[in-house]
């Protein structure tokens, strides 16, 4: 099976951003160390609405420049090292500005679907320039901030204008619909990847588009309970890398988690590693079981996930094949 590590590279979203070092560069320099000892390439969505706002701010914020250094030289040295770089768009970055010595985020237009078409195209435009200017014209893979790509028909004229043509978005029986949050997939196809033209969640042979969704369990009130204790008891090993803040979830949201049986995704985020193996053992047993797409975040490592990343990666080296989108589907 190929098992794809996905990271969202990207700072927090709520008014505390936290800083480039201690939310990006720092624990994905972390992440490289617990995977290169078997030579675990990773693929990296770059939230390039970041780097078009540090490259508006820059000439003006001593401090953006040094940020804009770091950000390129990490993401040039990722791509120089085989590691894959890829579009992830969060378009609440053309509302927020910088001053006071910090990000001021506005989450009002959090989905794409909030621009119009013409305003969704130009983003696509300038956000995949963004990349393609520090690794050059290898980007061809989307993952939609929050999740949010439905209606699909928003996004088809951009993504199919510059090059896009493999998604790796959706998650299956995935749901959400709140203030800053739309997806609903659960009608999506189970499998780990087919082809669809104008719906994500419905397959066509001949279709334009790739789906490689992100894999996906369910988890029970039981695991927030555990998770609760573990950082009750042990603080040092589930903190956080970053030291921002993030967009927290709605009430509504936490009451399902401590109440039913939720999905979730297959993650290398703190805690939910304890998760990993059994939901690959899952996937093994899939009738297409071609995949294993987990994803996670450099600002959610944690001494705990870098450790049980060890062992996964350790655990599996041998019997399935780590690799990228660029190894793996770029010829398709």
């Amino acid at each position: 099976m190929n098992i794809f590590i996905t990271l969202d590279y990207e700072l927090f979203f709520a008014q505390h951003s936290g800083s480039v070092e201690k939310s990006i560069i720092e624990p994905t320099n972390k992440l490289l160390e617990a995977t290169e000892k078997f030579m675990v390439k990773l693929c990296f969505f770059v939230d390039a609405g970041y780097l078009v706002q540090l490259e508006k701010y820059k000439d003006t914020f001593p401090a953006l420049q040094k940020d804009y250094e770091l950000i390129t030289h990490q993401i040039k040295y990722l791509h120089d090292n085989g590691h894959d770089i890829q579009l992830h768009i969060h378009p609440h970055w053309e509302d927020t500005t910088y001053h006071d010595n910090q990000w001021h985020m506005n989450t009002t237009r959090y989905r794409i679907h909030k621009f119009t078409q013409q305003e969704t195209e130009q983003i696509v435009a300038k956000y995949k320039k963004a990349l393609t200017d520090i690794v050059g014209d290898t980007i061809f893979a989307y993952r939609a901030g929050g999740w949010c790509i439905q209606p699909f028909s928003h996004l088809k004229s951009a993504l199919k204008k510059h090059g896009i043509w493999l998604d790796s978005t959706l998650y299956k029986n995935g749901y959400k619909d709140n203030s800053t949050h739309y997806l609903d997939f659960r009608n999506m196809p189970d499998k780990t990847e087919w082809r669809f033209e104008d719906d994500p969640l419905v397959e066509d042979n001949n279709g334009s588009f790739l789906e490689v969704p992100i894999s996906s369990t369910t988890v029970s009130p039981l695991f927030y309970i555990k998770y609760a204790l573990a950082r009750k008891f042990d603080k040092i090993a589930h903190q956080i890398a970053g030291d921002g803040k993030g967009v927290g979830r709605e009430g509504k949201d936490n009451l399902e988690m401590l109440t039913k049986f939720t999905p979730a995704v297959a993650s290398i985020d703190g805690y939910r590693l304890s998760y990993l193996q059994k939901t690959l053992n899952q996937y093994v047993k899939k009738s297409d079981g071609k995949n294993f797409v987990v994803m996670g975040h450099p600002k959610a490592a944690t001494m705990y996930s870098l450790q049980k990343l060890k062992e996964f990666v350790a655990n599996n080296h041998t019997k399935h094949h780590f690799t990228t989108y660029m190894q793996t589907f770029k010829n398709e």
